[in-house]
């Protein structure tokens, strides 16, 4: 086991490991720490904590201090100067011409480095606007394209639930998300009902999927014929959540429709049967048992 404090530089991004260096940390405490990148301020996500080897990327970097009042200055000095940095990148884009929107922009914590995210349609040649870039800021200047999922997680929103986006508040990282997950979880294939602000898939079909996927390797399909204490009966419609089943029933005088908890089902037959035998009952002939 290793011991290891989880520290992140953006809200909602990605947690890295870094050696605590015989500090002992507390969540939300501001450190500086050495990257790949340079040195940069972070939040500390979680305090001292062990975790298996084989989770730590070795060479496992130290956290260098505490961040004093010096470094959290430096910091705020930095986060003003990214909103007029993003302003002058996006009236340059627009002098050049260049199809791009300019989403965010950071600032390495020594000033060395000015890193534009931006979005385009297509592939976009920016070389000419990094000169201008450079000339004026006079420090080193990369643009990273990124897509629209990366864009809603830097910008934040509302999504259609009225709740901040997922990814803007708790997701470190995006998951595949597939339209198999809407048709398992019986909801709607019209893509303006299924897609997030972004216009993906929303993510909130991943955080569901597990409930669903455990759910139908136990609930009986629509066709199933099953074994129901009135009888005989074929599986008509499923109500997964709820762990309901309306079964068609049929005998000698009538058919009828009545619902079941699940747990009062033993399964005979696994199946779907054409709709249209359901179509052919009688309306007047359903009986609806909640």
């Amino acid at each position: 086991m290793t011991e290891v404090v989880g520290v992140r530089f953006k809200k909602a991004g990605k947690v890295y490991y870094f050696d605590p260096d015989d500090k002992k940390l507390e969540p939300e405490t501001m450190v500086v720490v050495e990257t790949s990148r340079g040195i940069e301020l972070g939040e500390c996500s979680t305090g001292n904590i062990f975790v298996e080897d084989e989770k730590v990327v070795q060479p496992l970097r130290k956290v260098l201090r505490i961040a004093t009042e010096d470094d959290l200055r430096i910091y705020r000095e930095n986060a003003e100067k990214e909103k007029q940095a993003l302003e002058i990148c996006q009236k340059k884009a627009d002098e050049h011409n260049l199809e791009m929107k300019i989403v965010d922009v950071e600032y390495s914590f020594d000033g060395s480095k000015i890193l534009f995210y931006f979005t385009a349609d297509g592939r976009v040649d920016f070389r000419e606007l990094v000169k201008d870039l450079a000339s004026i800021f006079r420090v080193r200047i990369e643009l990273r394209q990124i897509g629209v999922r990366d864009e809603a997680k830097m910008l934040g929103g509302l999504g259609i639930c009225g709740r901040p986006f997922c990814c803007a508040t708790f997701l470190n990282e995006f998951s595949p998300v597939s339209i198999k997950m809407a048709k398992e979880q019986n909801l709607s294939l019209s893509p303006t009902k299924i897609s997030g602000t972004c216009g993906r898939l929303m993510c909130c079909l991943r955080h569901e999927q597990e409930a669903y996927t455990r759910l139908l390797e136990t609930t009986p399909k629509v066709g199933s014929i099953v074994e129901t204490p009135d009888g005989e009966g074929t599986v008509i419609e499923v109500n997964l959540l709820r762990q309901k089943l309306k079964i068609l029933l049929t005998d000698e005088n009538e058919t009828v429709a009545k619902v079941y908890p699940v747990k009062d089902v033993k399964l005979i037959k696994s199946g779907k049967i054409q709709l249209k035998q359901v179509e052919e009952v009688e309306p007047d002939l359903i009986e609806l048992e909640e």
